[in-house]
């Protein structure tokens, strides 16, 4: 038996016209969502683009910027030795810079009121000093102390050394630099740490968890996500920083560039020389940075805006 209209048209999934009410042979209204229309976005843009076009024009036209000869010195001998050994002195403070900051975490984090005292009185003391200073203070530090040595209080040394024989112009600046980052990395683990719930230390210590195992396992991958955000601009103001180094004849990169434009007068087109090498390596490190975030941040969600929807 073949199916009438009303069937067909019940199977279909329309209502026959008979069987209708008013309100369904009325059209149902489409709606449509406006966005509107954000003018600050519009005119902080127009604002932004006049100031780069100024910038531009400047950066093109002006005479006194030489690029010739920032082309020239860009890939210089002596431009990429500077620069290898600032690379260099970055690495090896940043690898012990992290080691030094999980001792001054412990020290702040612990039990025994001694330690909590000492880290405490490090931080104080880092933060109050500059770096300038503390690197000048290191480097000089034969005038003060002309032989190290090492034995207990009131008795003969063990063993004694020349200062001068020890504290070369690149320990002074490794030791200086670590003792800098050791103080700012070892708040950034605290704060870190501080970050995750005590509760779940508990919970893990319930699941018959010793401290360590909880601590690997349960606290330490959390606390990642916080502190890298930190730790990367802690370790590109470390980059950055190397070049106050210059103060003790360390051979890095702005050493190198005051040598030869003492000798060039070629200050400002040596001077763009060194600040393109920095922006260079500043932006390899944000990338790397932020290809950390998202790869610990994942199954996080995080806020990516301000005063609007994205």
């Amino acid at each position: 038996m073949a199916p009438n209209s009303d069937q067909k048209a019940q199977s279909a999934g329309t209502i026959p016209a008979g069987d209708a009410t008013p309100e369904d042979r009325t059209p149902r209204a489409e709606y449509h969502f406006v966005k509107p229309v954000r003018w600050s976005w519009w005119i902080s843009g127009a604002i932004v683009a006049l100031i780069a076009a100024a910038l531009g024009e400047f950066l093109v036209t002006g005479r006194n910027w030489q690029w010739d000869v920032v082309a020239e010195y860009l890939f210089h001998p002596d431009i990429l030795a500077g620069l290898r050994n600032t690379v260099i002195l970055t690495v090896t403070c940043a690898v012990t810079g992290l080691f030094m900051g999980a001792i001054v975490a412990y020290l702040r984090m612990s039990a025994n009121p001694v330690f909590r005292a000492v880290g405490a009185a490090y931080i104080w003391f880092i933060r109050a000093i500059p770096a300038l200073v503390l690197l000048l203070f290191i480097f000089f530090l034969a005038a003060l102390l002309p032989r190290i040595s090492i034995g207990l209080p009131f008795l003969p040394p063990f063993a004694t050394v020349p200062t001068n024989s020890l504290i070369s112009k690149s320990t002074a600046a490794i030791l200086g630099l670590t003792l800098i980052q050791g103080a700012y990395i070892g708040e950034i683990y605290r704060g870190g740490l501080l970050s995750v719930p005590h509760g779940q230390l508990e919970a893990a210590r319930s699941m018959g968890m010793t401290n360590w195992q909880a601590m690997r396992r349960v606290v330490v991958p959390q606390c990642i996500r916080v502190v890298i955000p930190p730790l990367g601009n802690e370790m590109i103001t470390l980059f950055k920083n190397t070049s106050l180094v210059f103060v003790i004849g360390y051979t890095e990169l702005l050493t190198t560039v005051q040598l030869i434009y003492g000798e060039s007068y070629q200050t400002i087109p040596l001077l763009v020389v060194a600040c393109v090498w920095y922006l260079a390596l500043t932006s390899l490190a944000m990338l790397g940075q932020r290809q950390l975030e998202k790869r610990f941040g994942k199954g996080f969600r995080a806020i990516t805006s301000v005063g609007g929807r994205r």
